[in-house]
């Protein structure tokens, strides 16, 4: 079977090193259990500080974080518009300037996407990020159950106003949830030496189908945040797909226009196949801004949690080799 890439442009990063051990644990659950969230940026452009209840709803925001001993991915940063600026805050400062008024205290919410890329999804005044739902909202409550339930793949499906793009879209993935597990096959060797579980969470072949709502006012941030990767084609009025694992890690942002049946499986078994890569950061995708404690959730109150997976330059190869994954097999 011949195999093509296209524009989805997902790389899987196998980084090998001599000294490692081979996992045979699913990147879906090595993910779960190993892998913490990368944090969600809030940059906060105030005039010399915050009023009363914008500095409340702020240090309730910076309380959240996991850096603070909340439960929220997110890293909140205060910048006055007259103060020393970092190089790149200052350039986004900059850029928003260029494009539009704003008021303060004004705020822009980023995410990593892999190593290096940065996208700026949200942005507005502070009064807006209020309605926006920016920590948690009924799908993403929806999402953390599931995961934590023992889906290996939740499949978010962003619907567009084209009520035939969408039901197209439902219709191929929910066929393929049904059908995958039947395909598929876990990984030989799980649990022994280098290939331990460490949550109770039922190791399965389960795939879901989440929709999102994007007029719904609920869901504001998240549709924002998982829009900002694929812009073109949300004003395009297509219908986005977006498997998500391990604790709200999205692999990619996926036109309707592109997504086949071959792709929903060849990225499924990806995700489902043995971690060969066991650095996060080498990894593609992106992580969702979530409101959980996951370790309590799946390791207990006083459980000792899995050792830490490596990092970057800790006994692996610093220059990964990049293998597309591609989006289906010709017939």
């Amino acid at each position: 079977m011949n195999r093509r890439t296209t524009s989805v442009a997902v790389l899987v990063t196998l980084l090998l090193s001599a000294a490692a051990v081979a996992c045979n644990v699913p990147v879906f659950r090595f993910a779960l259990e190993r892998w913490q969230a990368d944090a969600c940026e809030l940059v906060i452009f105030h005039d010399s500080g915050l009023k009363q209840d914008d500095e409340a709803f702020v240090a309730d925001l910076e309380k959240s974080s996991l850096a603070k001993g909340g439960t929220s991915n997110l890293t909140v940063i205060r910048q006055d518009v007259h103060g020393d600026m970092a190089p790149e805050t200052e350039r986004l400062w900059q850029s928003i300037q260029s494009t539009e008024k704003p008021e303060l205290p004004f705020a822009v919410a980023r995410a990593a996407k892999g190593k290096d890329k940065i996208v700026n999804h949200w942005r507005g005044k502070l009064t807006q990020l209020r309605e926006a739902g920016l920590l948690t909202s009924p799908v993403r409550e929806e999402l953390v159950r599931r995961l934590q339930n023992g889906d290996a793949v939740v499949w978010l499906l962003i619907k567009s106003p084209n009520e035939e793009l969408t039901a197209k879209a439902r219709a191929l993935l929910k066929q393929q949830c049904e059908k995958l597990p039947n395909e598929l096959e876990l990984p030989e060797g799980i649990g022994l030496p280098g290939s331990e579980l460490y949550s109770e969470v039922p190791l399965l072949l389960q795939f879901s189908v989440l929709e999102v709502d994007a007029a719904d006012a609920k869901e504001s941030y998240l549709v924002k945040q998982l829009t900002g990767f694929q812009s073109e084609a949300a004003a395009a009025g297509q219908p986005l797909v977006v498997p998500v694992f391990g604790r709200g890690r999205a692999l990619e942002v996926i036109p309707g226009s592109e997504l086949s049946a071959d792709l929903i499986h060849d990225l499924t078994e990806f995700l489902c196949g043995a971690c060969s890569c066991q650095v996060k950061e080498q990894n593609p995708g992106f992580d969702l801004l979530l409101t959980t404690n996951w370790n309590t959730a799946l390791f207990g109150e006083d459980a000792e949690l899995p050792p830490a997976p490596p990092t970057v330059g800790n006994g692996q190869k610093k220059s990964p080799e990049l293998v597309p994954i591609p989006n289906g097999r010709k017939k």
